[in-house]
């Protein structure tokens, strides 16, 4: 299921701006009955479209008040020195996102704490004791301009 028609974009467009919707909810906003609507959202769900249902989190409410923008550079690009160092990133609660990039850089991970203090004691103890890292540049971000959005679904390049 790679082609998606314009209720299936619809649907994700309002599971994604509230994924508590009711089925009744949900099939009343893009213009479906509750049977067909929910047959589509099993669809979209095995076709692994929508990989899940999450609650956001705010992390000032939950004391993790620093973000981190860190990016790594590996001294190997070895497939086992790969597999290794994303194990490792993956076994670090902190770090809630990181991606492969291309480029100068090999990855961007962003970290969450409560004080730079608690940063830096995860920089030390956690990826300085990644041996294949051969460079390691943080950015701390001072304020949220646009939070995770929903994708743009159906609306062209320029959105």
């Amino acid at each position: 299921m790679t082609s998606l028609d314009r209720i299936d974009q619809l649907i994700l467009r309002e599971l994604q701006q509230d994924g508590r919707l009711t089925n009744q909810e949900l099939a009343d906003r893009v213009g479906l009955s509750p049977s067909p609507c929910l047959r589509r959202v099993r669809q979209l769900e095995q076709a692994g479209i929508i990989e899940g249902y999450r609650a956001v989190v705010s992390p000032k409410a939950v004391d993790l008040t620093i973000t981190a923008f860190v990016r790594l550079r590996l001294a190997s690009h070895e497939g086992s020195t790969v597999d290794a160092v994303e194990q490792r990133l993956r076994a670090i609660p902190h770090i809630v996102e990181a991606h492969l990039l291309a480029g100068d850089w090999d990855y961007l991970v962003r970290i969450v704490t409560p004080s730079f203090e608690e940063y830096e004691k995860l920089l030390r103890e956690h990826l300085r004791a990644i041996p294949s890292l051969s460079s390691i540049d943080t950015t701390f971000a001072f304020a949220v301009t646009k939070p995770v959005s929903p994708l743009p679904l159906g609306t062209g390049a320029a959105g």
